[in-house]
């Protein structure tokens, strides 16, 4: 008897564990529900955001990619170039489609309704901050962003919450900002790319462009082979290292993000969006 009883224990320990990993994410069943509520155009996605997301070294090279993309990256690309709409590689940036340097989540709560009336985008990367960080405090901040996400969702758009890369002197209120999305994320059940801790934990202790070990590339600060630019804010985009590799993602920030994104929508797509 106590051998069965060991046994049994044994064979629930080894399988638990594999029952668990097997689980959805908490947020394809909401997800799913919201897509039920879509009267667009599938394949349709929006990126909204500031200069980090209008630039086009942004998600845009995703659409030419080299031959030899690694095999994870590959998989990830797949569906999204199966059900991703063409004009969502780079047409749909600027001011009319929720993407314009310097702007602010305060910019988005106020315009989001024209965004998602013009557009009417079957998904949605969100990723404001970046600017707001100078100018509002995290209070202010995490309810615009909460009021922007909970009208995309109210209008049938699956969203996809980034959270901002850190920023040279302002690493405290990034981290802040940060886990102000990461909460809106798991209160709303949506997808998150976690941005700000791939940015730290690729470059712990020299991501930021602007230290003096980077100065010889002061010049073209986008070409510091760190994740963020010379300037200490945006993502570096250095030519040398504008491959896939994981070399790449821990020296290139705009790369970084777009893989990031790959995968977060790749993932939506399979889980949640009906197929075309």
């Amino acid at each position: 008897m106590r051998y069965l009883l060991l046994t049994a224990f044994t064979f629930f320990a080894l399988v638990t564990p594999l029952r668990a990993a097997d689980e959805l994410p908490a947020w394809v069943k909401p997800m799913k529900e919201v897509r039920g509520k879509f009267t667009g155009k599938p394949g349709t996605l929006a990126l909204f955001g500031d200069s980090i997301t209008v630039s086009k070294a942004f998600w845009a090279p995703l659409a030419f990619p080299p031959k030899d993309l690694p095999p994870e990256i590959a998989k990830s690309l797949d569906p999204v170039k199966k059900h991703m709409l063409d004009d969502s590689w780079s047409k749909w940036r600027g001011s009319d489609y929720g993407s314009e340097g310097g702007q602010t989540a305060q910019w988005a709560e106020k315009n989001i309704d024209a965004w998602l009336t013009k557009l009417n985008p079957e998904c949605a990367v969100i990723m404001f901050g970046t600017n707001d960080v100078t100018r509002t405090d995290a209070e202010t901040y995490a309810k615009q962003m909460r009021t922007v996400t909970e009208k995309c969702l109210k209008n049938g758009t699956v969203v996809i919450l980034t959270t901002i890369p850190p920023r040279a002197g302002q690493e405290k209120k990034c981290e802040t900002f940060a886990d102000a999305v990461r909460k809106i994320a798991a209160d709303l059940k949506v997808p998150l790319i976690d941005y700000h801790a791939e940015v730290l934990k690729r470059r712990p202790d020299d991501w930021n462009g602007s230290l003096p070990k980077f100065k010889e590339f002061a010049k073209d600060g986008y070409q510091v082979p760190t994740l963020i630019a010379g300037d200490g804010v945006h993502p570096s985009y250095p030519a040398k290292l504008s491959d896939y590799s994981a070399n790449a993602l821990k020296s290139n920030g705009y790369q970084l993000r777009s893989v990031l994104t790959l995968h977060a929508y790749a993932d939506v797509v399979r889980r949640v969006l009906p197929a075309k």
